[in-house]
């Protein structure tokens, strides 16, 4: 089997610790990634979640606020103001 060679860029820091981590369980970081691409390979995925954070708006709590606060304004619960319009100079 021939051997090609794979190059990333990732931060010092994070390379010195994940070569750290490497080294404490046995593996070197060539030996690490092989495992993660093997992984990828078999199970046709990235073999962990990557999930983007949610937005805190749709918070369950935030909506669970702004749905009361819809039901108030319908119960005639609302304030008025009027409307201040102000000159862009």
């Amino acid at each position: 089997m021939a051997l090609a060679t794979l190059t990333a860029r990732v931060d010092e820091k994070d390379k010195a610790s994940f070569d750290t981590f490497c080294s404490n369980v046995g593996l070197n970081t060539s030996t690490a990634i092989n495992l993660f691409v093997k992984a990828v390979l078999r199970e046709n995925r990235i073999p962990f979640e990557i999930a983007q954070t949610a937005d805190p708006f749709f918070s369950e709590t935030n909506m669970s606020y702004v749905k009361k606060s819809v039901q108030e304004l319908r119960a005639g619960k609302g304030t008025v103001h009027e409307l201040i319009e102000v000159d862009n100079e």
